[in-house]
Parts: C-alpha cells; structure tokens; sequence
C-alpha cells in the first residue's frame, strides 16, 4: 500500500507527474500543491529561491501530512532537494532531465535538452550530461517562454504556434544539422503537457522524453516503507488561488486548490 503522496511544483507542470503517477498506481492517494506565486522559477535568485521552495514545501507538508513528496519541478530539484531532505521527516523524491534514458534511447547521439534557464545553466545539469551522454552532442535550449505556455493551455487557452516555434528554433535547426538530433529532453515538468503541439511542429519526428515514469518508479521503490498518512485524496494547495489554476487541477483530478500560508516576499 502506497501511503499518500504530495506533488510539489511551481505551476502546472507538476499535473504530468501526477497523470504518471496515477497510471502506475490507479488508487495512490495524490495531493497537489504550486507556488504559482512565484512562476516563472527559473529565472529567481538560488539563494531566495532556495528559502521560498523549503517555506511552501514545508507548509504544504503540513498542511495535507503526505507519507513522501514528490518535487515535480527541475529546477527546483536541482537547487533545492538537500535543503528539503534536511528539513522535513518524511521521503522527498527529486526531479532530473531525463538525460539517461534519452541517451539510451538515441540512435544518432545527438540529444536537445529543452530546459528553464536555470536548469540548463546548473552543474547538476552537466555532471548528468558528462556521467549518461559523454559520447553524445547536447543541443540545449532555455525554454522559460514553455511554462507560460503550458499554464496558460491549462487554464484554457490554446498554445499559439508562432510562439511556440520562436522558442523551438533551435531545436528545429538541431533536427536538420548534418548528424540529425533525434531525440528530446523535455527537461520541465510542464513541458509534456504541450508535447501533442511540439511533436506537430517538428519538422522530422522525434522521440520525447520526459522523467515522470522514472518518478513513479522510484515512489514504487518506496512503497514498502511508506505508511498511510493522513493526506485526503485529491487535495489541492496554492499559493495564489485562481480560477484558471482551478480549471486546471479538476481536470486531473484535484479538489479547487486551498490558500497556502506564505508570506511572498
């Protein structure tokens, strides 16, 4: 028996780790909650950041007492994890690009990484590149413009092509460079949810690959330590509270999201 499970994450992105988890494990017991207050993260100072993510993370534990959390958030993984682990009591699992199995998965060994600016500049994010795609070409792409996209289709607008395409240029590019990039990290949790839009844009077909299977993985690995907790079923938390984030998260599910009490600064 899994124990409840919290997802953490900026905005919206986080929704795609939920669909995984609910794939992997139909009867898990899921909360949501989102500093949407703070959208974008990938462009804020690590040190502050750093502090707000432990604040609302910490809050939302204690607000829907989950058996693990789950950061659904690159950038915030890759900042944030060991300050979390340190303070709270409970599993937190991170979120990385999914650069391992996309090397795995390459034909061509050359890779696109579409990230947040922040995860794209951060040595974690080289050292997985240097560890899993050594023999590989990495095409990286800041894609902070995606996450505005995703939130805004969430909350029921459609993604503007045009849009999308000035930021994917590059990817576009990569795709028709001599050795041909074959295969795409979606290395945001919000950028799967546009991943019908970004396959139709494409000039070539491409695999994409994203991380929320690994992190249902790893909640499985987990399970047999993980108690029931007191979490409620479809809980949702928010730092700002809105009608389209509402939309949102009862579309996949979620109770209309409750006030989180932080302070933004």
């Amino acid at each position: 028996m899994i124990g409840s499970v919290l997802i953490f994450d900026s905005g919206v992105g986080g929704l795609s780790v939920a669909a995984a988890l609910r794939r992997h494990y139909p009867g898990a017991a899921l909360s949501y909650a989102c500093d949407n207050a703070w959208l974008p993260y990938g462009l804020r100072p690590d040190a502050v950041l750093t502090q707000r993510i432990v604040a609302v993370c910490h809050a939302a534990v204690a607000a829907c007492r989950p058996a693990v959390l789950v950061v659904a958030c690159n950038t915030a993984s890759t900042l944030a994890l060991e300050p979390l682990r340190r303070a709270l009591s409970i599993p937190v699992i991170g979120t990385v690009p999914a650069i391992k199995p996309a090397a795995a998965l390459s034909r061509t060994r050359h890779l696109g990484l579409l990230a947040t600016t922040a995860t794209v500049g951060r040595p974690y994010t080289q050292r997985l590149i240097e560890r899993f795609a050594a023999d590989c070409r990495v095409t990286c792409v800041a894609a902070d413009a995606l996450v505005t996209e995703a939130e805004a289709w969430l909350g029921g607008a459609t993604p503007e092509p045009v849009r999308l395409n000035a930021v994917l240029t590059p990817l576009w590019q990569a795709a028709s460079a001599d050795v041909a990039l074959d295969t795409v990290v979606l290395g945001c949790t919000h950028f799967p949810l546009l991943t019908p839009w970004l396959a139709a844009l494409s000039p070539v077909p491409l695999a994409w690959v994203d991380s929320g299977d690994a992190i249902a993985r790893r909640v499985g690995q987990l399970a047999s330590t993980l108690s029931d907790a007191g979490g409620t079923k479809g809980q949702a938390f928010a730092t700002a509270p809105q009608p389209a984030l509402s939309r949102a998260l009862l579309s996949y599910g979620f109770q209309r999201p409750q006030r989180l009490p932080v302070a933004t600064r």
